[in-house]
Order: structure tokens, then C-alpha cells, then sequence
């Protein structure tokens, strides 16, 4: 293995801090992992995190839909009385006293569908933008449950190329659209079993604690081809990002 990815719910809730640096430290010091990386949306975390364990991580990628602060709180990502724009860019000038690379994560949905974050990304200047097409799965956010109801931020096929086009100019964009995401992604749950999107919607392997590595991964529906197509390998490694902090 070479990378190895944290996120899910958030990383950094109080209880989980402290274990994920020291995941992050066991995975980059004794497995001697090139990548270790952390997803989160940003609310929790705090600058003594980046003092004891940013030395061991490669990647930190938060989760910005919009730069508009009514539309981060329509479409969910408020945070009460701070305000999440501000705190991606503590965290972004943390990231880079830190020496740790910067990424962002955007999904493309009916709320920020028109708007135009160019100015903003060139200003953060993050290694990678990832910019997901709003992608619905059967059993994860689609039914009857409203907090759990993603169909209203749907967008069309054609309105995610719009977008795109539209920040095509900016160097580190790099767009999924849900034909490259649906498979391309090896993703673990708790029971250590592969969950992949398979007639539209998530379904586990066996758990690899069960049958083994292989035998999970040939029936974990893992599109090979398409992780090469949408850009899965690349400088994931601080040390060959050839950064200037």
C-alpha cells in the first residue's frame, strides 16, 4: 500500500483528534506509508493538531461547496456562529506554516451551481480541486428521511460540464463527474469490506478480515480502469510535490 485516506463523518470530532494524529503518525512512521491524507469539512480543527501530528500528514483536503456563506447554511454546511469561509482560510495559512498541502473539496449541486469560485480557489492556491458531480446512491442519500434526502441537490449532466467549463482555467481543477466516480473509489466501512456503487446503489464485499484482501477486492465491483482515467494516481506525497512553503 502507498496512500491511506482518513475521512468519513469527521475525522476530527473531540474524541476522535487525538486518535486520528496518532493514526496519522503509526501510518507515515511505522508503516512508512509515501501518503497518508485527511478529509474533513473544517469546523474542528484546531492549530495544536497541526503542532503534534502535521509533520506526519501529506495531504489535508477540506470540504467547500461555496463561498457564500447563506449558501454554505442552505445547503448544510453551517456552522452555527462561525463562519466556514474564514475558517478554511486559517486553516489553509495552517496547512502552510504546517508544511502540509492544501486541497479542496467542492460537490456541484443546485445551490452553487452558478457561482463562480475562481477568484477564491486562485487566491487559496490549493494543490488539487476536486470538484464532484452531485452523485446519489440507493440506501445512502436517497429516501424517505429528509436529513438524508440528497435528490433536491441533483444537478444535471450538462450543468456540471457548465461549471466546469466555467473554472476550466484554474490549474489544479481536476472534475469528477458521477460516471468517473461511481467505481473508481476503494472505500472501507467498519467491518473492513469494500463498498462500491453497483446498479446505483452502495453495496459491501466480503469483509477482508473474512476472506482476505483479493478475494474482497474481486467483488468489490472496483473499477480499475476508470481510477487510471479520472486522474487516481498522482504526486500524492509531499516530498515530491516540490512545494514552496
Amino acid at each position: 500500500m502507498e496512500k491511506v485516506n482518513f475521512s468519513g463523518g469527521e475525522p476530527f470530532l473531540p474524541n476522535r483528534g487525538n486518535y486520528l494524529g496518532q493514526l496519522v503518525h503509526y501510518c507515515k512512521e511505522v508503516l512508512a506509508l509515501p501518503s497518508v491524507t485527511v478529509v474533513s469539512n473544517g469546523s474542528l480543527i484546531r492549530e495544536q493538531w497541526f503542532r503534534h501530528y502535521g509533520q506526519y500528514l501529506d495531504i489535508l483536503a477540506i470540504s467547500c461547496d461555496s463561498f457564500d456563506e447563506a449558501t454554505n447554511k442552505a445547503i448544510g454546511r453551517g456552522q452555527g456562529n462561525r463562519n466556514h469561509v474564514d475558517k478554511l482560510m486559517k486553516i489553509c495559512s495552517w496547512c502552510h506554516e504546517y508544511k502540509v498541502a492544501f486541497k479542496i473539496n467542492t460537490v456541484v449541486n443546485t445551490y452553487n451551481i452558478d457561482e463562480d469560485m475562481a477568484e477564491q480557489i486562485l487566491h487559496l492556491n490549493p494543490v488539487r480541486w476536486k470538484v464532484f458531480q452531485c452523485l446519489l446512491l440507493e440506501g445512502e442519500n436517497v429516501g424517505a428521511e429528509a436529513l438524508r434526502n440528497a435528490e433536491k441537490f441533483c444537478v444535471t449532466d450538462k450543468q456540471f460540464q457548465g461549471f466546469v467549463e466555467r473554472h476550466k482555467n484554474i490549474p489544479s481543477l481536476v472534475p469528477e463527474s458521477n460516471v468517473k466516480m461511481q467505481n473508481s473509489y476503494l472505500i472501507l466501512d467498519e467491518y473492513m469490506r469494500f463498498l462500491n456503487c453497483q446498479d446505483g446503489a452502495k453495496k459491501p464485499s466480503f469483509s477482508i478480515l473474512d476472506v482476505g484482501v483479493k478475494n474482497a477486492l474481486h467483488k468489490s465491483g472496483f473499477d480499475e480502469t476508470m481510477f487510471h482515467k479520472r486522474g487516481g494516481i498522482y504526486k500524492w506525497s509531499k516530498d515530491s510535490m516540490n512545494l514552496e512553503w
